[in-house]
């Protein structure tokens, strides 16, 4: 195709000269583009700012503060964090939230298996099973737990009703040091079991059923398949539920302070030295103690906890999360 002179001279005249010092003009439509995006992200933008940021950087200029009985603080420096390295009960509860955060994890084999069950072909009534799957999630915490709490109950509890049946007297669930931990492990894992089982299902159905033909065609069996195929295609949604699994479990609140009780019903309680969270630590130093110093000292160590092992995470998912 051959350019007339015209043609040249019009593509010429269409692009913007440039500045007096040697740069071209932004098109004003860009910059009204731009304008319009900006005003649209404002309010999100200043509602993270507000209720995201803000907080945080005052919690961090706290932690470095002293408060007296009657408000008002003072500024101490870095004894708020000398005397959390050396607190035994920071370090104990400490030790509970990684216990717990790690126990979690053992609930995404078994949401990866029930997901694999409701993704067989010819299964009927999937969109029915998921959504009772999914009921936990979408119930308040502090329903669930207080539900939990009376099946857990060692006098008139169903679960020690159930075992009754079986001639095996049950303990005092919550109460045992033996058995709480476990106990509200496995009121996490349930509670957040459906969410799980449907991320999970959206990444198998997500899988080509070729990629099953083809390997059936070279002779792999069943067990071949799921470790050859659906886990390599599943690992980012794996990731996905693990990243959030660990940050829910540091995190852990809720359930702890309802199932368990909290400032002097905590400390009744002979379990809590084994159950008691860094973030529940935290809501008894800031608001029965009234040492908010101290508690934001505690937040602040949880938050860079939380930044270290969603960093190591995504660091290690390079070499067993596979894409594409």
């Amino acid at each position: 195709m051959v350019m007339t002179e015209e043609g040249i001279a019009a593509d010429r005249a269409a692009v913007p000269a440039p500045a007096p010092g040697g740069r071209a003009r932004r098109p004003r439509r860009w910059t009204a583009e731009a304008g319009w995006a900006y005003l649209l992200i404002a309010p999100t933008g200043l509602g993270l700012a507000v209720f995201y940021l803000w907080p945080v950087l005052q919690t961090g200029y706290f932690s470095f503060t002293e408060w007296g009985p009657f408000g008002g603080h003072e500024w101490v420096g870095l004894d708020n964090y000398r005397a959390l390295a050396a607190d035994t009960e920071v370090r104990q509860a400490l030790v509970n939230t990684l216990l717990f955060a790690l126990l979690g994890l053992l609930g995404i084999p078994l949401a990866i298996v029930f997901a694999a069950l409701l993704n067989r072909p010819k299964l009927r009534g999937v969109s029915v099973y998921r959504a009772l799957f999914f009921i936990p999630v979408v119930t308040m915490p502090v329903a669930v737990a207080m539900v939990w709490r009376w099946l857990y109950n060692g006098d008139f509890g169903l679960v020690n009703q159930f075992l009754s049946v079986f001639g095996v007297e049950g303990p005092h669930w919550i109460a045992d040091p033996a058995t709480a931990l476990y106990a509200l492990v496995a009121v996490c894992i349930w509670a957040g079991l459906g969410y799980n089982i449907v991320v999970f299902l959206a990444g198998l159905q997500a899988i080509p059923r070729e990629f099953y033909e083809a390997a059936e065609i070279d002779g792999a069996g069943p067990v071949a398949q799921f470790r050859r195929v659906t886990l390599p295609l599943l690992s980012p949604s794996i990731f996905f539920v693990s990243v959030l699994s660990v940050i829910g479990s540091l995190q852990l609140f809720d359930l702890v302070y309802v199932m368990a009780g909290s400032g002097q019903a905590a400390r009744s309680n002979p379990a809590m030295p084994r159950i008691q969270t860094v973030v529940g630590l935290f809501y008894d130093k800031a608001f029965y103690t009234n040492d908010r110093g101290y508690a934001a000292a505690i937040v602040m160590a949880l938050l860079v906890l939380i930044v270290v092992f969603t960093a190591i995470q995504f660091r290690l998912q390079k070499r067993w999360v596979h894409y594409g």
